[in-house]
């Protein structure tokens, strides 16, 4: 009798201690995959694709105002689930919105 397949999070997980990933990581990823399907209704990833990536990476940028480099996180985490668990290349991702990239403060000049 063969076993159950293993459920989508127990793959990323599997995946990413494979490659030997961060624990921390590990977990910020699966936090985000988890957001990401919750955004969209509970639907499997492999029933999306990149017009979802989309939908909610602008959702981080433009509802919950996120900085650049936690939209960058949330998308990383979900090329890692594409590519590595659902096979799917999401290398072309058109009409992305970007957050906005922190304004330095400027320097005064002595």
């Amino acid at each position: 009798m063969s076993e159950p397949p293993r459920k989508l999070l127990d793959q990323v997980c599997d995946a990413l201690r494979m490659k030997h990933y961060a624990y921390r990581t590990e977990q910020t990823y699966i936090d985000w995959i988890k957001r990401y399907i919750l955004f969209h209704k509970k639907r499997h990833p492999k029933d999306m694709g990149a017009p979802e990536i989309q939908a909610f990476l602008a959702y981080l940028a433009q509802d919950r105002h996120v900085a650049a480099s936690t939209q960058n996180q949330a998308l990383s985490a979900l090329l890692f689930l594409y590519r590595n668990i659902l096979q799917q290349e999401m290398d072309h991702l058109p009409n992305l919105v970007h957050a906005g990239r922190p304004k330095h403060a400027l320097r005064l000049e002595r």
